[in-house]
């Protein structure tokens, strides 16, 4: 069930499985003569295309740009890699003008009108104090006060919702909380909701409904249908799990939703109407857009800010229509219930005096393992104090209602796996029932109250405004923003949980992108195989797999998952149960010998042509590649400083979209085009003695404190000679130097009580600089393809490359930092970049990789408060620059200067922070967190266009966050004996996908017969990027067209016929009439569709 052995499994095997079962199938279909002529006729479809795309082009060739991929020089040899008379390196001609064709209608959007919300949360931040004053009873709020007669026209309508949290994992594992408890739970609902009628309960979590499921008899699965038919048991959300919203990347939040979907409808042909997180710690604008999305009404969050709580309660805007920020009607609005008090636990739940709700919660009747902390415990309701216990509880309902502008009232009731035993359902169901009964009949308290479900409750709403289920109700406000960073009480803000554990937020991202790759080659080679008539010959027993690894991805989304905030074994247990979950995935020795050729597949996960840098390793200096059609590429040799008897071979490749291509690498003495990376070690101290040791030559010297610079044919980059860190980079077209000094920083934590922990971030003041008594050793490696500084610190590593190809992968800083703090006590480590950038106190962060928000560094806040999640990107800009950090994991960060980003790399902190998991971080690895650094400039005569609520990132931004986090992936071929490998490039896509189009996931849907195989059916789920037109454009190395969202699927993919295009809800569970095959689809900025393909 978990990410045990399949992490490795489903980034190695799953994908060389459908790799190399794609290959054979594909060779296959394509060893016949014919297949020669169809490569010409598709060379000539895509000039017809060419010359079309061209006239588009001079009609709109003021809008766009047109470059020449710039050589600078002819070698002297003609072809060879060369170094220029001002020592920069040349490289053979790629020889393919790029284009780029964005049509000004696209960019329209960053710059036009929103639909405007009634509030947004970047002005509650500004407008409140955030101060904490004693509230009374409601410590965080206020007394409420209400007049006896107010219901007496119409009654308060109450909905007691019961329901128990299963976390997936937290103190115990997923297996033991199962084991222990949760199949109890499910066992005694299945026997106790069905003694009575009226009786209610929600669920959430289908990975444990799912395994529950799979053990349950025939008897028990069919009492569950019944009780959902009945409407006694509702499933709410319905997600794998109630995922993060903070660390979490939009394509595991969507492939976890999809995935507790399609279990819920092929089981239990279901579909959630209501969305409840109840327990994330704060909430994301993306979530509900995804809601919305897979067509729910409803929503309910919980984890809020108190002085935000508090805010709303005085102002009763606790229910409002969320809408993104981005939205220009009122497409995306989707109704929203925020509670009101400090938890979602009984005491917390009834009203606002916890002393009273806690007597209400019959669990805790004396005698039982838990009591009421406010030393006044429950009483069972008897005959001779049930008008006294109705009449108390009815006070705690009436003003916990008076927070909202409907006379409906929600009441949760229940708290983290509660309702395991039979006892505990009689208690809190009999003593419940006889207080309902006792108020509804008596008509002089004006209230109905019963049990309900989410959904009960919300249908209560709508009715009680005459208006359709997910409607606006009148006056009701629509908010946009988002709600982080979450504080519980006083300045203890959840902010550390957004880089706890930095190793397996980055592995989860690294499966995340395998499990993609395989999903899309596994559709496309069983599609291949349909076409061919072979699906017989298909292994279609891999699907198990995949289904497999989409479940482990899916748990790991659990909010005490990616969060890094699970107890040390649990984490493990999400792990792998072997020595690979120390270390990231590594390269594989290809060993290559005199006999004959090696084999290396790369496949390209990005949906646009790929110029790039790759690397392989090798055992020989004498290295040769060549491209499938014989052509010798460029190669640059650096050492492996961890082995002397390996080598890093970088060679460029271009590498066709989502395909594969194959490479030749021979053991061969002469091969001019292979060149060897100079490599320069700078001492510090007098002791310069450097092996200038073979095979690979290295040069040292004395360090000085003199700025020194590497350079490609785009950038060129300014290092501090004293630290060999970072200090300015120059882009080539601009005449400005721009200061981005790399500093390195350390928090501590409070000497007091209250100290930083798993979740919470509370440091002992500003951070202070990293120091160290020796300075670094720094190693400066120059080549024709890549050049890198290398600094080497006691707790970290940092490599900063710029690569010599043209286009999007030589226009960013590749960034890693390899961090290991295992030695430290009560430390996090930060990296901070400082620039001249005037950014004041805006900046900002993306949510979960799918939108950009502004954020503003308040001085009022605590240090804490000013720290966000960045899943993939935060950025700060002027009027002249922006400057974006892409990042490959998940992190902390803030900008607490003007000009300043500044990322929390690791921490390692040695207490509990009291928040129930028992446990500080000490189980820290050596992690390589990676980063991508982009310098941009504005268009001349380009103001900035960022309305302060919305901004977008560059067409460059998106496809440097595209190959930051879809690495090429390089899968050596196993040496054969004889012959060669029947391998060929496999490039699916028969037409460009329009650059503004992310291809999110092309998913094989499973079979309703057989959850372990596929059905004909692919999901094909698509998201038409929002750009910011406003920054200059660089020559991008492929092709790029946009459409104004306007997308022939029946034209996209080579070989294959489209037999059906259905769109659907973003889960899959609700379809719209078919269109025509040969149809045009049509997406709006930000939009993310789903559609139903058939193709073979």
């Amino acid at each position: 069930m978990k990410l045990r052995k399949q992490v490795t499994v489903c980034g190695g095997a799953i994908f060389c499985v459908a790799v190399f079962s794609l290959y054979l199938m594909l060779d296959r279909v394509q060893h016949d003569p014919a297949r020669r002529q169809s490569i010409l006729q598709n060379r000539i479809e895509q000039l017809e295309q060419l010359l079309e795309e061209n006239h588009q082009i001079i009609s709109h060739i003021k809008d766009s740009v047109m470059e020449l991929t710039d050589t600078g020089a002819v070698s002297p040899s003609g072809h060879l890699p060369f170094r220029s008379a001002n020592g920069s390196w040349v490289l053979p001609f790629d020889g393919r003008p790029t284009f780029l064709a964005v049509k000004p209608q696209d960019c329209q959007f960053a710059v036009g009108n929103r639909g405007q919300a009634d509030v947004q949360m970047l002005d509650v931040y500004s407008l409140l104090k955030f101060d904490n004053p004693d509230g009374g009873v409601w410590k965080q709020g206020f007394d409420i006060t209400y007049e006896p007669d107010e219901w007496d026209n119409e009654p308060l309508q109450v909905f007691v919702v019961p329901h128990s949290h299963n976390d997936p994992g937290w103190v115990k594992t997923f297996d033991k909380y199962f084991t222990d408890q949760t199949q109890h739970i499910l066992n005694n609902m299945v026997v106790k909701l069905a003694e009575d009628p009226r009786r209610k309960f929600i669920w959430s979590e289908i990975s444990f409904f799912s395994k529950w499921w799979e053990t349950a008899d025939i008897h028990k699965q069919e009492a569950v249908r019944k009780l959902i038919l009945g409407g006694q048991l509702e499933i709410v959300t319905g997600g794998w799990v109630m995922t993060d919203e903070a660390n979490v990347h939009y394509f595991a939040m969507i492939d976890q939703l999809i995935e507790g979907h399609q279990w819920l409808e092929r089981n239990l042909g279901i579909t959630p109407r209501s969305g409840w997180a109840v327990d994330p710690f704060g909430h994301s604008a993306t979530m509900p857009y995804l809601l919305k999305r897979a067509n729910l009404t409803s929503m309910l969050i919980q984890r809020v800010h108190y002085s935000i709580k508090k805010h709303f309660a005085s102002t009763r805007s606790l229910e409002f229509m969320w809408r993104q920020a981005w939205d220009t009607g009122a497409n995306t609005d989707i109704f929203c219930h925020m509670m009101p008090f400090y938890s979602y636990d009984v005491p917390h739940t009834c009203g606002p005096d916890p002393k009273i709700c806690c007597q209400f919660d019959f669990k805790r009747l004396p005698g039982g393992r838990i009591n009421c902390p406010w030393k006044v415990p429950p009483k069972t309701v008897v005959e001779a104090n049930i008008a006294e216990r109705a009449h108390l509880l009815l006070d705690q309902y009436r003003k916990k209602s008076k927070l909202y502008r409907s006379k409906v009232l929600l009441v949760p009731l229940g708290d983290d796996f509660r309702y395991d035993k039979a006892l505990e359902w009689d208690q809190q169901y009999i003593n419940y029932q006889k207080l309902f009964d006792y108020m509804n009949t008596h008509p002089e308290m004006h209230v109905q109250a019963q049990f309900g479900t989410l959904t009960d409750y919300f249908n209560a709403v709508y009715k009680a405004h005459s208006i359709p289920q997910g409607s606006r109700p009148p006056e009701y406000p629509v908010l946009s923003g988002d709600f982080f960073a979450y504080a519980d009480r006083e300045d203890h803000y959840w902010t550390g949980y957004f880089t706890s554990r930095p190793f397996y937020k980055s592995l989860d991202r690294v499966i995340e992108s395998h499990l993609r790759g395989a999903e899309i080659l596994y559709s496309l080679a069983v599609a291949n195989a349909r076409h061919a008539g072979m699906e017989g010959r298909y292994p279609v027993s891999d699907y198990a797999l995949l289904v497999d690894a989409r479940r482990s991805v899916g748990l790991f989304q659990h909010h005490d998952a990616i969060t890094g905030t699970a107890k040390e074994n649990v984490v493990i247990d999400y792990g792998t149960r072997r020595a690979t979950q120390d270390s990231l995935p590594q390269r594989t020795l290809i060993e290559l010998d005199p006999a004959g050729p090696r084999y290396v597949v790369l496949f390209n996960p990005v949906e646009q042509e790929r110029l790039c840098a790759v690397t392989v390793l090798v055992n020989t200096v004498r290295v040769r590649i060549l491209t499938e059609d014989g052509q010798t590429v460029p190669v640059q040799l650096s050492a492996q400083w961890s082995s002397a008897s390996q080598m890093s071979a970088t060679f460029m490749a271009r590498l066709p979209p989502l395909g594969l291509a194959v490479f030749h690498l021979y053991d061969s003495p002469d091969s001019p085009m292979t060149l060897r990376s100079d490599t320069l070690l700078r001492l510090p101290g007098r002791s310069v003695t450097a092996r200038a040791g073979d095979p690979l030559p290295v040069r040292s010297q004395q360090a000085d404190a003199q700025t020194f610079y590497i350079s490609s044919q785009s950038l060129t980059l300014g290092f501090s000679g004293t630290t060999g860190l970072l200090e300015s980079i120059k882009r080539k077209d601009d005449p400005r130097e721009v200061k981005v000094q790399m500093q390195f920083m350390v928090y501590g934590t409070r000497p007091s009580k209250d100290k930083s922990g798993a979740y919470l971030f509370l440091p002992d003041g500003k951070a202070k600089p990293y120091n160290q008594k020796e300075p670094p050793v720094v190693r400066v490696v120059e080549g024709p393809l890549f050049s890198e500084v290398v600094a080497h610190y006691q707790h970290f590593q940092q490599t900063i490359r710029i690569h010599n190809v043209p286009g999007v992968d030589g226009l960013s800083v590749e960034i890693t930092t390899m961090v290991d703090i295992r030695d430290q006590t009560n430390k996090e480590l930060a990296m901070r970049l400082v620039t001249d950038i005037q950014s004041g106190d805006v900046f900002y962060t993306d949510l979960n990789g799918f939108q950009m928000q502004p954020r503003r560094h308040y001085l009022k806040l605590p240090l804490q408060a000013n720290f966000y999640p960045m899943p993939s990107q935060a950025y700060i800009q002027d009027s002249h620059h922006r400057l974006t950090l892409h990042t490959a994991q998940s992190l902390g960060v803030s900008s607490l200067e003007s000009g300043q980003l500044e990322v929390i790399m690791d921490r390692r902190l040695m207490q509990d922070d009291n928040r129930g998991l028992g446990q500080g971080l000490k189980d820290n690895k050596k992690t390589a967190n990676r980063f991508r650094l982009l310098l941009e400039r504005r268009s001349t005569g380009n103001k900035m266009t960022d309305s302060g609520t919305t901004s977008f990132p560059s067409i460059l931004s998106h496809m440097t966050d595209a190959v930051l986090n879809h690495e090429v992936l390089a899968l050596p071929v196993l040496p054969k004996r004889r012959g060669i490998p029947p391998l060929q490039t496999f490039a699916p896509l028969k037409s460009l996908l329009p650059c503004d189009f992310h291809l999110l996931n092309m998913r094989s849907i499973q079979s309703q017969q057989d959850p372990h195989s596929p059905s004909p059916y692919t999901a094909l789920i698509l998201h038409r990027l929002g750009l910011d037109c406003g920054l200059e454009v660089q020559n991008l190395g492929f092709n790029c067209t946009t459409t104004q969202g306007q997308l022939n699927v029946s034209g996209l993919f080579k070989n294959l016929d489209l037999q059906l295009l259905q769109p659907m809800s973003l889960t899959l569970m609700h379809s719209s009439t078919p269109l025509a095959n040969d149809s045009t689809i049509s997406l709006d900025p930000m939009e993310i569709s789903a559609f139903k393909l058939k193709l073979r």
